[in-house]
């Protein structure tokens, strides 16, 4: 059974880079602030990144060991019917 504390944290994780944004674009922090705010945002926006990346690589790994699946473009739109 997949450990459910990477997808844990990756929701965590982008929660608070979406708080981060948010924060930011209200437009009331110091350049300070700013500053600290956008540096955390690239550390958690790397870790995210580095997230999506390994469950792609896991998927890819499950996928060549079931010859017949086949790995199928992502459309947004097929999400919504």
């Amino acid at each position: 059974m997949p450990k459910k504390t990477n997808s844990i944290n990756f929701e965590k994780t982008l929660a608070e880079l979406e708080q981060l944004v948010e924060k930011m674009e209200e437009g009331d922090l110091s350049l300070e602030e700013s500053l600290k705010y956008f540096e955390r945002g690239i550390l958690l926006t790397k870790s995210c990144q580095q997230a999506l990346s390994e469950a792609e690589q896991k998927v890819s790994i499950l996928l060549e060991k079931d010859s017949k699946a086949e790995l199928e473009t992502f459309n947004q739109n097929d999400k919504n019917e």
